[in-house]
């Protein structure tokens, strides 16, 4: 997750390469023998953006190896260091300006992100890190800092999981020994292994970096900026910092001052019933499933380990490409890990889901942990096992399950057919819930978060199986022109994958005018293409001629969520 800067860590070529897609100015790259270097417009200048000097800088680190690369340069002020101020997308081989690749508000200014590794990234992205500032990060300009930043090693090294190992590595310098722990499977006592702790301990190992936390107080920050953070695997997580739930601790001094000083730390972090809405923040998720808080045995919780294993099994048979995307064992790609305790339903899973056995939505994750938190321009699974309700959606805004695959279909549908399988209380619903496929309420009148799920969920596999694609081109061409950059860019990406628009000619970069030329293109290409005649379906907002019932979506886009959004992975 991070490495040194060189032509061989590097995706993108940096030898004479000029990138017009950053904040400002054209980019310029140049390798010089293992060096690389970048010339961009000065990101700490004073002077209004478009008079700002240009600087040539050595980049020299890189964080970031399955989604995205983001490219940090030495200042030249002790160990400071800089971001470049473009990212790299790797699966769309592209660079992009840098805020572009979080969701956060139109209106928020581009700022500089001098010192943030320095001060937040090294906590996960390295190994033992200690920002040593001589006084809190942002309580005075950074030139007037002293700042001498080290590491134990970059990356998530064998310490970040298995804490201090000193001891393990003198005691294990016997071939002896190393013999009798392999093939006797002897206990190790001189190291940490997150497995073998009880179930809390285990989760707290990957909870120090996949949660929403913050320092108790000052003299706890000073602390970890002059040590480290000060957690060991093995160690209780909450005795050196405060992790976020909104359920379980609302009312605790350190949340009060976190509403108080930074109300949208919490408000965008999470959905408003609890559950976390941010990408990166797991361990939050998992305090929040029943399946770990209310077990009464400590081997039928479900822990990080339940379904995922960083470091990939012999009897695992995919390739290592494969196994590293979600690093997941081979019972957390089935319903395994989740029927080594549910075991009656594994007889006849078709009974419990109401689907065939062999289909998605015969998948326990599908339908119990969907696609509902947000961040590097996706969606992930909210890690909180819980089952679809109506209320939920209604009352949190929280897309359930049932409506991100059948996305053609409303809330009152999906309500109707919980109640007739489970049992599950219908509940009194607004006119547009009962008469507009729910995927279409949160796309025309959700907040950005929303927007950016629904436009992912239009991608999924599943949910074109369920729910066909012919309808989406013209409700998708909404999403072109909105106002968040990283919505544009899930439209854009969904929109190119349709049936007719794999060559459609858009950028999510593109200025105001050219986004609405793209907007027109979609409907003249899903005019030419669509089936004829169109199906009326009013829940899809198309009339019974099998056109856009364009008043009906004004009408909704009239009621959009404005308020601002960050979403901070």
């Amino acid at each position: 997750m991070t490495q040194v800067a060189t032509p061989e860590t590097a995706i993108p070529d940096f030898d004479g390469v000029t990138v017009a897609d950053v904040h400002g100015r054209p980019m310029h790259l140049r390798q010089d023998g293992k060096a690389l270097f970048a010339e961009f417009d000065d990101p700490d200048s004073t002077v209004p953006p478009d008079q700002r000097p240009r600087i040539e800088r050595r980049v020299t680190m890189i964080t970031g190896s399955h989604n995205q690369q983001i490219f940090w340069y030495e200042t030249g002020q002790q160990r400071l260091m800089g971001q470049l101020p473009g990212a790299y997308l790797i699966a769309e081989r592209r660079w992009i300006p840098r805020r572009m690749a979080v969701l956060h508000p139109p209106t928020q200014r581009t700022f500089s992100e001098t010192g943030h590794w320095n001060s937040t990234c090294l906590a996960c992205h390295a190994t033992h890190g200690k920002p040593r500032f001589d006084t809190p990060f942002g309580s005075q300009p950074l030139d007037t800092q002293t700042i001498e930043t080290t590491t134990a090693e970059f990356g998530i090294a064998c310490e970040s999981c298995h804490g201090p190992s000193d001891a393990h590595v003198r005691a294990n310098s016997s071939p002896l020994r190393r013999y009798q722990l392999h093939f006797l499977k002897t206990a190790d006592s001189t190291t940490v292994l997150p497995t073998r702790l009880d179930p809390r301990r285990s989760s707290q190992v990957c909870g120090q970096c996949h949660g929403v936390w913050e320092f108790y107080d000052e003299q706890g920050e000073r602390h970890a900026n002059s040590n480290g953070l000060p957690f060991r695997p093995g160690g209780e997580l909450s005795d050196t910092r405060f992790v976020a739930q909104p359920n379980a601790n609302i009312d605790s001094p350190t949340m009060q001052t976190l509403l108080q000083d930074d109300s949208r730390f919490i408000r965008d972090a999470f959905w408003s019933n609890g559950t976390v809405r941010v990408s990166g923040r797991e361990y939050n998720g998992l305090l929040e499933s029943p399946c770990y808080k209310n077990a009464k045995q400590a081997d039928r919780t479900m822990t990080c380990s339940s379904c995922h294993t960083l470091h990939k099994t012999d009897e695992d048979a995919r390739s290592l490409e494969e196994w590293r995307v979600g690093q997941t064992s081979i019972a957390g790609v089935s319903n395994e890990a989740c029927l080594n305790c549910h075991q009656p339903m594994r007889a006849n899973p078709a009974a419990h889901t109401h689907h065939r056995a062999d289909s998605a939505g015969s998948s326990c994750y599908n339908c119990h942990m969907p696609y509902t938190s947000y961040g590097l321009l996706k969606t992930i699974r909210s890690h909180t096992v819980g089952s679809p309700t109506v209320r939920e959606s209604v009352e949190t805004g929280r897309p359930n399950a049932c409506n991100l695959c059948h996305l053609d279909r409303t809330l009152d549908w999906t309500g109707k057919s919980l109640q007739q399988w489970y049992g599950t209380p219908e509940v009194p619903l607004p006119d547009d819930e009962r008469t507009v496929a729910a995927s279409l309420v949160w796309l025309l009148k959700g907040d950005a978060g929303q927007r950016a799920i629904i436009a992912q969920a239009m991608a999924w596999p599943p949910a074109r199986e369920a729910s066909g694609t012919d309808w989406m081109p013209p409700h998708l061409a909404q999403l072109l022109d909105d106002p968040y950059d990283a919505v544009r860019f899930g439209a854009e990406r969904t929109m190119k994958t349709l049936p007719g628009f794999s060559g459609f000619d858009f950028d999510f970069v593109s200025p105001p005018p050219a986004r609405r030329q793209a907007q027109l293109r979609t409907m003249a290409t899903w005019d030419r293409t669509r089936p004829r005649p169109g199906r009326a379906a009013p829940e899809l907002l198309m009339t019974s001629a099998g056109d856009v019932d364009i008043p009906r979506i004004l009408a909704l886009l009239k009621e959009r969520n404005n308020r601002p959004m960050l979403l901070r992975e």
